[in-house]
């Protein structure tokens, strides 16, 4: 890790009452007696100090300021850190960013290089590290809620401990390994097999997440199908509660998939409006119902939307085949039918509303909160929120499935070596270059 001090805005850039610049680093302090009037060694740390604040080399004032030292190891990145307070004008900002840039040894920080220095000093592991970037990333309440969950240290304990369970069996296994002399007591052996199954078992379940952590990060997929003009699109501009897309009388209209996110009760959803299933000789209608097909076979929740007036419900059943308990059928322009056809629309098991009158649909969306509210479980606090951890869980397995005393010793310390090695790729407590960037890299400057 380069030990130069490192700078940078970690507010966003334009005009706002209180900007922040961060500065960590052995020499962050130097800025102290460099670009104010006070003595460092007079500084309280934790302290806020009203300072005037002047550039590095002309000593022109620059502005007037809260200054806060954090010493190490004592603060975010376990280094020293200076945090300034100015005044958030584009001027302002402008001036210290430059007057930072001429001090020796100060360089402007990389993206996600403040965490990443952090994880360094032990001050955090990945999976709250990766907390902290989804905290940031958090666009609705439950996403917010899960991050902190994270960033408190939820993954990193549960993955911890089945990591040292491992090891626990790998440094027994490594004692037999040096004395071969001595065999294995069947009872230690046993033991070993049971903690190996026990720890399989508890993978396992926290696999079956039916992938709910990577969709409340990514978003719920909600993707609308149904015949030309059975009103997708009224739907979908309902819901958005804007004109999100093109709303005609002529057939074939939408032709290609149109997403459209949404905070549905604090859950990321994206709703997807398709083309209107039909048979056509139109090569681009065509390409467009392929579209819809593909994006509802990928949906966590298919609405099937059917004109209530001129449709009929047979299609029901070959949907409902298709996409099994995902589907939601809905019966669409109530207002132009029968109350004794929505009576038996009702008892069909359809979801009657009308999307140009706005009826109806405020019952559609609870029945979809519903939906993606039901997926989570008890255990909803560990959830597996990246691909990348399933994927190191997922090895994990397979080496403790190939666990078993019926080879040699050393190949069986292998399964279990290779096994806590896996684990250790999620929470970083092996050398991981190859994706320390990939997953720094994503965050903004100055976090």
């Amino acid at each position: 890790m380069n030990n130069q001090t490192i700078y940078a805005l970690s507010t966003v850039f334009g005009k706002s009452g209180v900007a922040i610049i961060r500065i960590s680093g052995s020499k962050a302090a130097d800025i102290i007696s460099t670009m104010t009037d006070m003595d460092k060694t007079k500084v309280k740390p934790r302290y806020a100090h009203f300072v005037r604040l002047y550039h590095a080399k002309s000593k022109e004032l620059l502005d007037k300021c809260l200054l806060l030292y954090f010493k190490g190891p004592n603060s975010f990145t376990g280094e020293d850190v200076i945090e300034l307070q100015i005044h958030g004008s584009m001027a302002v900002i402008g001036a210290v960013m430059d007057s930072l840039a001429q001090m020796e040894d100060y360089r402007l920080a990389e993206p996600g290089e403040f965490s990443k220095r952090a994880f360094y000093n032990n001050k955090m592991d990945l999976t709250e590290a990766e907390g902290l970037a989804d905290l940031i990333d958090a666009e609705t309440s439950e996403q917010q809620k899960y991050a902190i969950r994270q960033m408190d240290g939820g993954l990193k304990n549960l993955y911890e401990g089945w990591r040292e369970t491992l090891v626990a069996i790998l440094s027994h296994l490594e004692a037999y390994i040096d004395f071969p002399e001595e065999d294995i007591p069947q009872d230690i052996a046993s033991n070993m097999e049971n903690t190996v199954f026990k720890l399989k078992e508890d993978i396992k379940n926290h696999l079956q997440g039916d992938n709910i952590g990577e969709r409340l990060r990514e978003g719920f997929r909600v993707t609308i199908i149904g015949s030309p003009n059975a009103g997708k699109s009224s739907l979908l501009n309902q819901i958005a509660k804007r004109e999100a897309v093109i709303v005609s009388d002529i057939a074939g209209t939408t032709r290609d998939a149109i997403d459209i996110h949404l905070d549905l009760g604090g859950y990321p959803v994206m709703f997807t409006d398709t083309a209107g299933l039909r048979e056509t000789s139109e090569e681009i209608e065509q390409k467009g119902i392929a579209l819809a097909y593909k994006k509802a076979k990928q949906a966590d929740l298919v609405i099937y939307l059917f004109d209530a007036l001129k449709d009929c419900a047979q299609d029901i059943e070959k949907y409902k085949k298709e996409f099994s308990d995902k589907l939601v059928v809905v019966a669409n322009k109530q207002d132009k039918i029968s109350s004794e056809r929505i009576a038996e629309l009702q008892k069909a098991g359809c979801l009657v509303i009308s999307a140009k009158q706005n009826t109806g649909t405020d019952k559609l969306l609870s029945v979809i909160k519903e939906h993606i509210s039901s997926r989570f479980t008890s255990n909803s606090g560990l959830l597996i929120s990246r691909r990348r951890y399933r994927e190191a869980l997922k090895n994990t397995l397979e080496f403790l499935n190939d666990f078993n005393f019926e080879k040699e010793i050393e190949l069986t310390a292998e399964d279990i070596r290779l096994a806590a090695r896996e684990i250790g790729k999620i929470t970083g407590r092996i050398e991981v270059e190859e994706i320390l960037d990939k997953i720094f890299g994503s965050f903004c400057i100055g976090k």
